[in-house]
C-alpha cells in the first residue's frame, strides 16, 4: 500500500473518530491495540490491512471501507450553481418510521402510500421482516404493503438492523399489547449526545411495562393487571414520547388522556392513522390527547402519510444558500410558519399559493417560491421550541442561512448534546461560526464559501446544512460517507440535480 494512500486513509479515520467523539485511546481499547498504534495509522505511518480497516470502521460505525458489498458512499458537488424550476417535497420520514412501528398494532393489512425510500425504512423493515412481518413495495415501488404474522418471532431480531435506527424505541408501545416478555436492542441513529429513554418508560410503565437494561438490551416485562387510571402527564414533550405513549393507549381498553403531548407534524399522522385503524383521538394538534382504546385491530386499512416540513426547510435553505429562484411544491405550512415568519423577518423575497389539502385530507399544503434575497440577521436568537414553535430539526439550516445573512446571528440548540458542535464544520466551507458552549453558536455572515473535502458529520440535519453549503461554494467539494443523509432523504442529490445542483455519486472500493 503506498504512503499517499496511507495518508488518505489515516485522514478518515481520524476524522471518523473525532466525529464520533473518541479519543485515540478510546479507539485503541475498541480494538485491542494501542493509543500509539492509533497515532501511526492516522498519521499514515503504519501499514493497515483491510480487515484492520474494516475493523476500525465497524468500531466507529462509519464504512470507510467495505468487504464483500459495494462501499460507502460519497458525493462529489460541483459548487457556485443556481437553481432554478420546481421540486416537490417528499412524504415524511418521521411520519413513515411511526406509521411502520403503528403496524405491528393491527392483525390486518396495512398500505401506506408514498412511502420514504430512506435507510432508516429500510432498516425498520429488515426488523419488521426478521420478527415474521411480511412487507413488500407496490405500485411500481411507490408503495408499501404490510401483513403481520398470527405470531411474532422476537427472538430472530435482526440486532443489527434495530441497533442503527433509533425508532426502534417506538416498538415498545405496540409490542406490550402482544406478548408479556420481549428483548429489545437499544436504541441507536444520529450522534447526538446523551437521549434518555426514562421519559418513554413514565409514560409506559402506566401500562404495565417495566425494563432492565442490560449488555445492550432492553428486557421487557408486562404486568397486565396495570393501566392509567389517572392522565398520563409526559415530563418531555418529545414527539416520540408522545408516539410510544399513543401507541400503547390505542390497543388499552378503555380511555387514556396523555397530557403535554406533542402536537408536531409526526404525531399528528400518526393520530390520524390511529383513527383510520379504528382508534379515535380527540384534541389532535393541541397538547392534550384522549384516546379511546381498541383492544383488537383487525382491519385492512391504507393510509397517505403527508409531506415532511423538514426537506421542505431543506429545499427552502438549498435556495437561499445558492441564491437561486425555486419553487417547492407540496410544503406542509402549518408546520413551517414560524420559520417563514423569521426568515420573511430577515428579508427572504418568497410568495405562496393558496392552501390545498394532502393526500390525508387533514394536512395543509401551499406551493412555495423563494427568490434570491438580501438577508439581515434576526435581531433574536434562533431557538427551537416544542410545535407550534421552530422545529427542533429545522434549527440547523439557520447556521446555513444565517451565513448568507449581514450581521451576527445568535443559534440556541438546546435540545441535542453534540449537535451544535457539528455545525462548526461549516467553517472548513469558508464559514465563520463561533462555538461559544455545546448548545450556542455565533455565526458571522455574509459569507464567501470555499470548496473543501471533508467526512460527512454523524447527524442527519447538519450533515445536510454542510451539503448545501458546497452547493453554494464555487469549485469542487468532496462529502464523505453520507450514510446519515441517506437515512432521512429519499435521492437528494439526484432531486437536487434536477433543479439545477451537480451533484455526482461515487464510492470507493
Amino acid at each position: 500500500m503506498s504512503d499517499d494512500y496511507l495518508v488518505r486513509i489515516g485522514k478518515l479515520i481520524r476524522d471518523a473518530r473525532q466525529h464520533r467523539g473518541w479519543t485515540q485511546t478510546q479507539l485503541a481499547e475498541a480494538l485491542a491495540t494501542s493509543q500509539s498504534a492509533v497515532n501511526r495509522i492516522e498519521r499514515g505511518n503504519q501499514n493497515i490491512s483491510l480487515e484492520m480497516i474494516a475493523r476500525i470502521g465497524e468500531a466507529l460505525d462509519s464504512e470507510i471501507v467495505s468487504l464483500g458489498y459495494a462501499g460507502p458512499m460519497h458525493l462529489r458537488v460541483v459548487g457556485g450553481r443556481r437553481l432554478s424550476g420546481a421540486i416537490d417535497v417528499k412524504t415524511s420520514k418521521n411520519a413513515c418510521v411511526a406509521l411502520l412501528c403503528a403496524s405491528l398494532l393491527n392483525k390486518g393489512r396495512t398500505v401506506l402510500r408514498r412511502v420514504a425510500r430512506i435507510e432508516e425504512v429500510f432498516r425498520l423493515l429488515e426488523v419488521l421482516n426478521s420478527i415474521g412481518v411480511r412487507t413488500r413495495w407496490i405500485n411500481d415501488g411507490v408503495d408499501l404493503e404490510i401483513v403481520p404474522p398470527a405470531q411474532l418471532d422476537l427472538a430472530a431480531i435482526d440486532a443489527d438492523a434495530a441497533r442503527r435506527t433509533r425508532s426502534i424505541i417506538m416498538f415498545l408501545g405496540p409490542l406490550l399489547h402482544r406478548t408479556e416478555q420481549f428483548t429489545l436492542p437499544y436504541a441507536g441513529g444520529c450522534d447526538l449526545g446523551t437521549r434518555t429513554i426514562e421519559p418513554h418508560m413514565i409514560a409506559l410503565r402506566r401500562f404495565g411495562l417495566e425494563i432492565a437494561a442490560t449488555e445492550g438490551l432492553y428486557h421487557a416485562q408486562v404486568d397486565r393487571t396495570v393501566a392509567p387510571d389517572r392522565p398520563i402527564v409526559l415530563t418531555e414533550r418529545g414527539d416520540t414520547v408522545t408516539e410510544n405513549a399513543l401507541l400503547a393507549a390505542a390497543r388499552h381498553d378503555g380511555t387514556t388522556v396523555i397530557r403535554n403531548a406533542s402536537s408536531n407534524y409526526m404525531v399528528q399522522d400518526l393520530c390520524f392513522f390511529l383513527e383510520a385503524l379504528g382508534v379515535r383521538v380527540d384534541g389532535v394538534g393541541t397538547t392534550t390527547l384522549t384516546v379511546h382504546g381498541v383492544p383488537q385491530i383487525d382491519v385492512d386499512v391504507d393510509y397517505s402519510p403527508s409531506e415532511d416540513p423538514v426537506e421542505a426547510m431543506s429545499l427552502l435553505a438549498a435556495a437561499v444558500v445558492t441564491e437561486s429562484e425555486l419553487t417547492i411544491r407540496r410544503v406542509p405550512i402549518e408546520f413551517l410558519e414560524i420559520e417563514l415568519a423569521v426568515l420573511e423577518e430577515m428579508g427572504l423575497d418568497c410568495d405562496r399559493t393558496p392552501e390545498y389539502a394532502a393526500d390525508n385530507a387533514r394536512t395543509r399544503l401551499v406551493d412555495l417560491t423563494v427568490r434570491p434575497s438580501k438577508l439581515e440577521a434576526p435581531i433574536d436568537k434562533i431557538h427551537p421550541m416544542p410545535f407550534p414553535g421552530l422545529n427542533i430539526d429545522n434549527v440547523p439550516f439557520f447556521a446555513a442561512i444565517a451565513a448568507a445573512a449581514h450581521g451576527q446571528t445568535l443559534i440556541h440548540d438546546w435540545v441535542y448534546d453534540n449537535r451544535a458542535i457539528y455545525l462548526t464544520d461549516l467553517n472548513r466551507l469558508g464559514g465563520r461560526l463561533q462555538l461559544l458552549d455545546p448548545h450556542r453558536v455565533l455565526v458571522e455572515g455574509p459569507t464567501r464559501w470555499r470548496a473543501a473535502e471533508m467526512m460527512c458529520p454523524p447527524a442527519l440535519r447538519p450533515a445536510v446544512v454542510v451539503l448545501l453549503a458546497m452547493m453554494a461554494a464555487e469549485g469542487t467539494s468532496v462529502l464523505r460517507n453520507v450514510y446519515v443523509i441517506n437515512r432521512g432523504y429519499e435521492e437528494l442529490a439526484e432531486r437536487l440535480n434536477s433543479v439545477g445542483a451537480q451533484i455526482e455519486i461515487f464510492r470507493d472500493i
